[in-house]
């Protein structure tokens, strides 16, 4: 995805990424919440042992980031900057690149279900799939494994971070090609045979997993 510096109008509200010292995401979090700036930091739940004893702890599922929804204005990536604890905004040489709402969106649903994820190898090239029903519905990712290994790998483009969710026995449909690959090749048998509204159980996805391997 490349996204140009200048974007939108100054009452548009973007998604952006924001590099933070080690172990500084939760206190750039809360200073910026707290001046009114809307943050996202995706936390998950480990459980961590000392000497004496053993605790589930929270941590940053993407250790050294926190999202930011702000204008596209100097004013309001100054303001951010200014955060003790903010080393940049991540972006190109042109500046800040802001985040699909989407990607943040499926990472958001998937926290606030509860649902069981862990940090995943960011995928370029795979068959990229939908969530159809539940309260998952409409969450989008690249498919990985088979049967009752299946997972659905969510990933944050910009920053190159991914998640991934058991979805067995979930009721996916694969999204026209494969991701990476040119929007006119055929992702190979088993995609699509039956056209584009066609729904399968992930415990039975034995045609898509023949093409990725």
């Amino acid at each position: 995805m490349h996204v140009e510096a200048e974007h939108g109008t100054a009452n548009e509200l973007y998604w952006y990424a924001v590099f933070s010292r080690s172990r500084y995401e939760r206190m750039v979090a809360t200073a910026l919440t707290n001046t009114g700036v809307t943050t996202f930091l995706p936390l998950v739940r480990e459980l961590h042992s000392w000497s004496d004893r053993r605790k589930l702890v929270d941590v940053p599922l993407f250790p050294g980031y926190v999202f930011v929804q702000i204008p596209n204005s100097a004013e309001a990536k100054l303001r951010v900057l200014k955060m003790c604890g903010v080393v940049r905004f991540v972006g190109n040489r042109n500046g800040a690149v802001p985040i699909e709402d989407k990607e943040i969106s499926d990472v958001r649903a998937v926290l606030e279900q509860k649902i069981g994820c862990s940090p995943y190898p960011f995928l370029r090239v795979g068959q990229r799939v939908r969530i159809r029903g539940g309260s998952l519905d409409g969450v989008e990712g690249i498919l990985v494994g088979r049967d009752s290994a299946s997972k659905l790998v969510i990933s944050i483009e910009l920053i190159q971070r991914s998640l991934a969710i058991s979805v067995y026995n979930f009721d996916v449909e694969p999204i026209s090609t494969c991701v990476g690959a040119d929007s006119r090749i055929d992702c190979g048998p088993g995609f699509n045979t039956r056209g584009p509204e066609q729904t399968m159980k992930t415990g039975h996805c034995d045609g898509w997993q023949r093409a990725l391997e």
